[in-house]
């Protein structure tokens, strides 16, 4: 009897839940049925129609041809137009020495008095025996006008004697003017290494073969430029360089290209260049290294880019050139810079499209909608 009524209560408990759901759904209202959240990116992909993908827009510029001319520094050295060190050629005794540092010179001028004892004993002796040799040429010539008592050839000989001994005594006296050490050319004394007193003579002549005086011309200066041999194709005779230096800031110096090397400097890679420059204050001083204003010029026109579409990596430089909205890798040698653009070379025409700020993410081949822009050679990309 138990075991009835408990399962007649089961029954009722469970019709009572059942009433009680139904009456809960009433209340809530219809519900719209529910898909499964897996199934809702298969849903998307299939209605997004096939290559509708947004491309890419780029900035790109024409590429430009331009003739060439900027103006680079450069260093350079100034050094005197002439310069000598002046020696003496005889081995001599300095007595007087007229100049010292710094010293204006003129042409001919007398700088340096030696005393020689030897030489001029030498020249002495030369003279005596030149007089003998005249006399006994003399005699000989008068006893030769009686025929027999002279014969030809001790006549002959008499003569060359003569002859010789004159000789032997010019050259004497040419050494003794070398006893005066004077000025070759106009200039300035720029160094004394002698005084009075000491023995001085040429290269083992028992003296001193070092330099006894240093001259060089000022007012007249040399400007010695190393132009890279980037740069020698705009090396132009003639052409005007500006150029400053330490010693006087804010103030600029001019000279003319005059003197050009020819030849590459192997350890440097630039040819040397001179420059005339004329010094008549003498503000200017040999030694001085200035900073050369270097012009570089092109004879024909080349092509520029901006620097920002230049692309260099490891393994190559490259611009992005654009055709028919498809991307081509295009290598390129860098040249000169002039502003904001930069020369190249390669396989390029004026007027193609590049991009403006190139970068290795925009791939060959890949199409693009490209945006034209005009850029002036000094505007900042």
């Amino acid at each position: 009897m138990s075991g009835k009524m408990i399962g007649i209560g089961l029954v009722l408990l469970g019709l009572i839940g059942a009433g009680v759901m139904v009456l809960s759904n009433e209340e809530r209202g219809p519900q719209e049925p529910t898909v499964p959240s897996s199934s809702t990116p298969s849903l998307e992909l299939s209605e997004t129609p096939a290559g509708s993908a947004q491309l890419l827009s780029v900035e790109v510029v024409p590429v430009s041809s331009q003739h060439l001319q900027e103006t680079i520094p450069l260093s350079g050295e100034l050094l005197p137009f002439l310069s000598v060190d002046l020696s003496s050629k005889i081995t001599g005794i300095v007595e007087s020495v007229y100049v010292d540092r710094g010293a204006h010179v003129k042409k001919g001028d007398i700088l340096i008095q030696l005393r020689a004892p030897e030489l001029q004993a030498q020249r002495r002796e030369a003279e005596a025996q030149l007089r003998a040799a005249n006399i006994t040429y003399t005699r000989l010539q008068a006893a030769a006008s009686t025929p027999g008592i002279v014969a030809g050839n001790d006549l002959e000989l008499a003569q060359h004697h003569q002859e010789a001994l004159t000789a032997r005594l010019q050259s004497l006296q040419e050494m003794e003017k070398y006893l005066q050490v004077v000025t070759p050319f106009d200039g300035v004394i720029t160094q004394r290494n002698i005084h009075p007193g000491a023995v001085v003579g040429p290269d083992g002549g028992g003296g001193r073969a070092s330099s006894l005086l240093r001259l060089e011309q000022i007012v007249h200066l040399r400007l010695v430029v190393p132009v890279p041999e980037a740069y020698a194709g705009s090396i132009a005779k003639g052409a005007t360089v500006t150029f400053s230096v330490p010693a006087y800031p804010g103030e600029t110096f001019q000279g003319m290209v005059s003197r050009i090397a020819q030849s590459v400097d192997p350890k440097t890679r630039s040819m040397p260049v001179e420059m005339d420059v004329h010094n008549p204050t003498m503000r200017l001083a040999a030694g001085m290294f200035p900073e050369v204003r270097w012009t570089i010029r092109r004879a024909t026109s080349t092509l520029f880019v901006p620097a920002t579409a230049v692309i260099t990596t490891t393994e190559n430089v490259f611009v992005i050139l654009v055709k028919e909205n498809l991307v081509e890798w295009i290598p390129v040698r860098k040249g000169s810079k002039s502003g904001s653009m930069v020369e190249v070379f390669g396989a390029l025409q004026s007027g193609d499209l590049v991009v403006i700020r190139g970068t290795d993410e925009i791939r060959a081949g890949t199409h693009i909608i490209p945006i034209p822009r005009e850029i002036s050679a000094n505007t900042s990309t």
